[in-house]
């Protein structure tokens, strides 16, 4: 009896310091919370990358300002460190040539609003007039063959399928087609290849997005076309026979370029070693300005540290924003950091053994570090929902503790799923990766065209998107993983 009798005790000490742990924190975060939507620093640094810089495809002049812009900004918040990290990058441009046009008979051309695929080689100036093949997918194309393919234009129209609630569940069917369609159609003959822009919008914006050659086929130019010029085309295609379309490009693929990832932290008071890592990319596609991809993202990782500055929080373990260069082409930046980071694992794992065999002596400083945790924003600025953990069960289960932390601010989501590609490299590291999951019915309206504007940006959406980010920076740091 007495023995349960003290477990009750003990039960309701706990309960007791659990309570006002969380009450301690529901204070922070409501201070976290305040500072995030009152200063407008966030929305002013998005106006001035997109607005000032622009669209930052790496390599590009635009992409080394961003660079520098950001390195000033991030060491004018007095952080403990700023540093450029560098990788080489590809460097294709675009060109000023990108036409698309179908013609019948006599009948005057008409131009479609299209645009090239990002890496895809150029036409020459007289372009490429041919015969369209339309097909819906992979299969269709098998299906038709070489003999019906060959010297032609594919033209793969997969529309979107708009049942899924999470729109990136649909943006991963229509993408496969940018990705690989040029690679499928070479294959059976075709000399060129236009794609259904990869959004579930209806206007007249061309999507752009990477596109991958292989090297046992022959590279192909590759457009992208509008969703309403997409139908149009079905259309055109199917009232009259002997249509022919011509595509011009004059993109170009440069020598590779030096560029780099940005990284500005506030270092650890307790276990500096101990590395919380959030961030977006830096570089954007060049048709728009990259608002809400992922400059949003950008300036949110920045604003994490300008908060925890403003309020005067010390984190016990180091902080770390990381703006990462080359997340649309090939995602070296992703690689180069998570190079860092193992080699960093390496020396901590190495000293800790060391300290750990120093029984009854002085320990000294450990060397190296180890991420905890990585949080990634790059789903647009839009209102957030919460997050998306890719991480242990038991660390899933520790961060679903926080939710009535979190609730108040419409952040109610905190689901097991992926987090995203510029801090996977860090899985293999036992590091918790998160995503900042915003509201997505909107973000295909902008991602990768020249609608992705900074007027399209909602200010306080991002500023909602910061304070998600920093929430969780601090509740990771002040409870631990």
């Amino acid at each position: 009896m007495r023995k349960l009798l003290a477990l009750f005790i003990l039960f309701f000490l706990l309960s007791g310091n659990i309570t006002r742990a969380q009450k301690g924190d529901s204070l922070v975060i409501r201070k976290i919370f305040t500072e995030a939507i009152t200063d407008t620093a966030a929305y002013h640094n998005l106006r001035y990358l997109c607005t000032q810089i622009g669209g930052r495809l790496c390599g590009s002049p635009q992409a080394e300002k961003a660079v520098l812009w950001s390195k000033a900004t991030l060491v004018a918040m007095g952080l403990d460190s700023v540093w450029l990290q560098e990788v080489r990058v590809r460097h294709w441009e675009r060109g000023k040539t990108e036409e698309l046009a179908v013609s019948q008979g006599t009948s005057p051309a008409i131009r479609l609003h299209a645009c090239a695929l990002g890496g895809s080689v150029g036409t020459g100036k007289a372009g490429l007039k041919a015969k369209v093949v339309e097909v819906k997918d992979f299969d269709e194309l098998k299906t038709i063959g070489r003999k019906n393919i060959e010297g032609k234009i594919v033209f793969f129209n997969h529309p979107p399928d708009p049942v899924h609630y999470n729109t990136f569940e649909a943006y991963g069917a229509l993408s496969r087609y940018r990705v690989f369609g040029a690679d499928n159609a070479a294959y059976y003959g075709a000399i060129g290849v236009i794609v259904r822009s990869a959004t579930l919008s209806h206007d007249d914006f061309p999507h752009t997005g990477i596109m991958h050659y292989a090297d046992t086929v022959p590279k192909i130019p590759a457009m992208a076309v509008s969703a309403n010029d997409a139908d149009k085309l079905d259309r055109l295609l199917k009232s009259k026979s002997g249509s022919d379309v011509l595509m011009k490009l004059s993109c170009i693929e440069n020598p590779e370029a030096v560029s780099y990832n940005v990284i500005g932290e506030i270092r650890g008071a307790v276990s500096p070693e101990k590395i919380i890592a959030f961030g977006g990319h830096l570089d954007s596609w060049d048709t728009g300005q990259g608002a809400h991809d992922d400059g949003a993202g950008v300036v949110q990782s920045m604003e994490v540290l300008r908060i925890f500055r403003a309020l005067n929080m010390k984190p016990a373990c180091t902080i770390r924003a990381v703006l990462f260069m080359d997340e649309e082409m090939s995602q070296r930046g992703a690689k180069k950091y998570g190079e860092y980071a193992r080699a960093q694992e390496e020396a901590f794992k190495n000293s800790r053994v060391a300290v750990d065999s120093m029984a009854g002596e002085v320990k000294p400083q450990l060397a190296g570090s180890h991420h905890v945790a990585a949080i990634e924003a790059d789903r647009g600025g839009f209102t957030p929902s919460g997050f998306s953990i890719d991480a242990s069960d038991g660390q899933i289960s520790k961060i679903q503790g926080w939710k009535d932390l979190l609730l108040p601010y419409g952040l109610y989501s905190l689901v097991k799923g992926g987090s995203g590609v510029d801090i996977r490299e860090l899985k293999s590291l036992g590091t918790a990766l998160l995503a900042l999951v915003p509201d997505s019915q909107r973000y295909f309206d902008c991602h990768h065209s020249a609608n992705d504007m900074f007027g399209n940006v909602n200010m306080r959406e991002l500023q909602l998107g910061s304070f998600a980010m920093a929430a969780m920076v601090y509740l990771i740091d002040i409870n631990g993983l």
